[in-house]
């Protein structure tokens, strides 16, 4: 039975889905203007884990992930003109257009996705190509008198949703928090502080910029996720996930201009990740401590290392990244590789670790003692093939890869020079002879020159140390 951490509720609960075997599943995208950091993907991961999770337990998943390809900000609103929308900031930067700009980060976070074993979604929506449905939205919310004009701007009356903070506590009724907790805005034409924009109107010389029944503008942050979701997935679905600095007001708004529209609950489910910190501090370009998968790579470690150590931190809490634990991390999962490479070919598994297994992340993707349990399995008495069964079958959760990391490395062929083959030679003939003392010696100088043998009934097998 699956328990599952819910937001919403602030609880964990049974997992049960609208049509099951079916599961319908959000996940907020990046924003596809620079690379995307080390501490988004620890967001991608854990969405990861339990789409994995949910395939594990025999649930089809339909997992819809948005591309925001298009910026929310107009000059004014970004201290007060001296910096402009993010997307059309690196456009003007590069000397390229916001479409090129957008479509080679999108090409390089589906690369790091990819790097990072992230299962693909079954969409990427771009915001860019789904202004007609943002449209329609804004104008069931006009109609119904949950929105309102000024000038060739749309606002959300936040005042007239009376269920607005349930998801964040930030409700009507504790005005003070909720304005302390809004982003700061130099916006004069709204009612009301709280309010947010569904649509806003273009400068003239804004690049991005699309008719509209209120005159040329460009979407507010939070409607294109309601229209994207709401078009792939329906008015209802089961799981919303993200980070947890986007319970408010990006995940708060999204429900009530949603429910707004729909009159319908807009997800049963909500999951958010916790922060990741570097060396115990927030990521801060200004600090220089924003790191990629790239950034990692440059320093020599596998991707999969960042995977591993990601797991090795329940996704409800707070994670302290720092390149020591990258590195203990890497170690560990090469001697992981190592340890599956050893093994016989799969035969029947392990009853007793599978079940203890699906029971760790079955409670409410309880990563780090999944991982536990696996190296327990590693480490017990069966036989290697009952290890291999049951391993690669907890690796459809984990996406460590490790049937692929197997048979990569047993087919590598070790090229050895004429000098070692001559040792390796000789030691068999002492074999022959019985002479096992002469040959172990032989054995233990072949191995300080970075060579390991195993006698098997094929051969000997010799690999580079």
């Amino acid at each position: 039975m699956l328990k599952l951490y819910n937001t919403l509720t602030r609880k964990i609960e049974e997992f049960k889905p609208l049509n099951p075997p079916v599961v319908t599943m959000y996940t907020c995208g990046p924003t596809v203007y620079r690379h995307i950091h080390i501490g988004n993907f620890r967001t991608y991961l854990m969405a990861d884990f339990l789409r994995r999770t949910l395939e594990y337990n025999a649930y089809k998943v339909t997992h819809i992930k948005n591309v925001t390809d298009v910026g929310h900000m107009r000059t004014s609103e970004l201290h007060q003109g001296k910096n402009i929308d993010p997307v059309l900031e690196e456009a003007l930067k590069e000397g390229k257009t916001p479409k090129e700009i957008t479509s080679y980060y999108t090409k390089l976070f589906l690369e790091d996705e990819e790097k990072l074993n992230i299962k693909k979604a079954n969409k990427y929506p771009k915001a860019t190509e789904h202004i007609k449905e943002m449209i329609e939205i804004i104008k069931i919310l006009l109609d119904k008198g949950l929105a309102y004009r000024t000038g060739g701007t749309v606002y959300f009356d936040v005042s007239k949703f009376k269920d607005y903070g349930q998801l964040s506590g930030n409700t009507l009724d504790k005005m003070d928090m909720l304005l302390k907790a809004v982003r700061i805005s130099v916006e004069t034409d709204k009612k009301d502080s709280p309010d947010f924009a569904l649509w806003k109107e273009a400068e003239e010389d804004r690049m991005m910029k699309w008719e509209s029944p209120w005159g040329e503008g460009f979407p507010g942050w939070h409607i294109e996720c309601s229209a994207m979701s709401i078009k792939y997935l329906g008015d209802t679905f089961d799981i919303h996930t993200g980070g947890e600095d986007l319970i408010f007001p990006h995940h708060e708004d999204e429900i009530a201009q949603s429910e707004g529209a729909s009159g319908k609950k807009f997800v049963n489910y909500w999951l958010h990740g916790g922060y990741l910190l570097i060396d115990g501090k927030k990521m801060s370009r200004s600090k220089g401590n924003v790191y990629t998968i790239s950034d990692l790579q440059k320093k020599g470690f596998d991707p999969l290392a960042f995977r591993y150590l990601t797991m090795l931190t329940h996704y409800k809490q707070e994670m302290n990244f720092t390149w020591d634990a990258l590195e203990a991390a890497q170690i560990a999962y090469k001697r992981l590789v190592e340890e599956v490479a050893e093994f016989k070919n799969p035969k029947i598994g392990c009853a007793e670790y599978e079940e203890k297994f699906l029971e760790a992340v079955n409670d409410n993707l309880n990563m780090p003692k999944a991982l536990a349990v696996m190296w327990d399995l590693v480490k017990s008495d069966y036989p290697d093939s009952a290890k291999a069964e049951s391993i690669f079958k907890m690796d459809q959760v984990l996406g460590l890869d490790l049937e692929k990391a197997r048979e990569k490395k047993k087919n590598i062929k070790v090229v050895v020079s004429d000098a070692i083959k001559k040792l390796i030679g000789e030691r068999e003939r002492l074999r022959k002879m019985g002479s096992f003392t002469k040959a172990d010696h032989l054995r233990n100088k072949i191995k300080k020159l970075g060579y390991r043998l195993k006698d098997t009934k094929e051969g000997v097998e010799i690999e580079k140390i």
